[in-house]
């Protein structure tokens, strides 16, 4: 059992960039399948695949490369286990100057920050992604 499920999965990605693998094989969880899809409407990933196999779900995510460079240089997994952070709609964070993306949950769902500034909600904020 991991302690913090969307760490791990946020850690695998990076390991797979790294690699320069082209999947990625994630446990499944609802959660972990919305941040992936909302790393794929984003360009952070290419795709996103449920796949079950002896009643297992498993999330295959599709990595994304431009020009042979990753599409992820960089994920911080800023709401922890121990420490959850939970910001009102006025102080979701704004990453580097716009180039990157803040993943937050909210009561209306997993979105960016800068959706969740538009329907004018705020919540807890799961990571940062450039």
């Amino acid at each position: 059992m991991f302690s913090d499920p969307i760490a791990d999965m946020l850690t695998r990605i990076r390991n797979g960039y790294m690699a320069k693998k082209t999947v990625v094989a994630v446990p499944h969880s609802k959660m972990k399948e919305a941040i992936a899809a909302v790393m794929v409407n984003n360009n952070f990933l290419k795709a996103v695949e449920t796949t079950e196999e002896n009643k297992k779900k498993t999330l295959v995510l599709s990595l994304l490369y431009l020009n042979g460079r990753p599409a992820v240089t960089n994920i911080k997994r800023i709401s922890k286990a121990g420490r959850k952070v939970y910001q009102k709609k006025s102080n979701l964070p704004h990453v580097l100057s716009g180039l990157g993306k803040a993943i937050v949950s909210t009561s209306v769902g997993i979105m960016t920050a800068a959706e969740a500034k538009k329907k004018s909600v705020g919540g807890e904020v799961i990571c940062e992604i450039w």
